[in-house]
């Protein structure tokens, strides 16, 4: 089975009511983790990679660990592109062998947004790969991109007809109330998504898909640990898992997973490296990490994102 797109997955995950989990990846053992858990589980899959991970790995390696991935599993998976920053970047995964990517021009003008994302869409469609854009701005730092509180600003419902109909993009990343990053709200506040605005936005594009980034949960029992074996994380919580869910059962067909997979990688090998000091072979604790990645992908996928059994 080759690549492929996300249109046939997100059709189905609107009518069913879950989400497809779009992962962040830079190495092989993260590769293998996410793809193994969904292969148990039986569950579709995104694979994406952002500027950091593009400019670490290289697109190439990146594509062919992917290939590898559906080689290994026979699981549908589509290879991202995560905040491609201009046409130039989107055209290079494209032609690359990326089978969907985002241009993220949120931070222009409305119409400059529109334009930037038509120039890719009309690439991309003639290339038979599919165009995720956003409109709003979320808070936090990801790579390369780093919105302050104070430049974010929800979606605005009743701008997402024109801008859907005159760029043609396939999906809409929105603003409801994520945010980029490991460290989202401070403990004891009660973080909402702005599910009003997500209701809104569905009326108005019924059946169109909706994506969700800055969704990580930031499990408390990987900062837990490490924190336990040496680390310095301040206190941090992330976006409730019933929230994702119930967006999961709303228009939201793509949510974006990243920094709750770093921590898990991270928590493994610090452990690891505490437990064992005289270890130096990578095969030892990077599988410690994998593992860990392996049982947080499935967590994510059967309890939060309901995709399991749907491949």
């Amino acid at each position: 089975m080759p690549l492929v797109t996300s249109a046939e997955m997100f059709k189905k995950a609107y009518e069913g009511g879950y989400a497809i989990g779009a992962f962040n990846v830079n190495n092989m053992e993260i590769v293998q983790g996410i793809t193994e858990a969904a292969a148990e589980v039986n569950s579709p899959i995104i694979l994406q990679a952002s500027a950091g991970a593009r400019k670490y790995a290289k697109p190439v390696y990146l594509r062919k660990l992917v290939e590898a991935a559906v080689e290994d599993t026979g699981l549908p998976i589509v290879l991202h592109l995560d905040h491609g920053a201009d046409f130039e970047v989107c055209k290079d995964c494209v032609d690359s062998g990326f089978t969907s990517v985002m241009i993220d021009a949120s931070s222009k003008p409305f119409a400059e947004n529109i334009a930037i994302t038509k120039r890719v869409v009309e690439y991309a469609h003639d290339h038979g790969v599919v165009v995720e854009a956003e409109l709003g701005a979320l808070a936090g730092i990801e790579d390369d991109v780093a919105v302050s509180a104070e430049e974010s600003h929800y979606t605005r419902p009743e701008e997402v007809e024109e801008f859907v109909s005159k760029s043609g993009c396939d999906s809409l990343a929105i603003a409801i109330g994520t945010s980029h990053g490991a460290y989202k709200f401070k403990p004891g506040t009660d973080p909402k998504l702005r599910f009003d605005i997500l209701e809104e936005i569905q009326k108005r594009l019924p059946g169109f898909p909706i994506v969700l980034h800055g969704a990580s949960s930031v499990p408390q029992e990987f900062v837990s640990i490490v924190n336990q074996y040496g680390g310095k994380m301040p206190g941090a919580i992330g976006v409730p898992e019933d929230q994702l869910r119930k967006a999961a059962s709303m228009a939201v067909c793509k949510i974006n997973i990243d920094s709750d997979l770093r921590l898990a990688m991270t928590a493994g090998i610090r452990k690891h490296f505490v437990e064992y000091p005289d270890h130096f072979d990578p095969l030892q604790y990077m599988g410690d990490g994998r593992e860990n990645i392996k049982a947080l992908v499935k967590h994510k996928i059967v309890d939060v994102l309901g995709s399991n059994g749907k491949a």
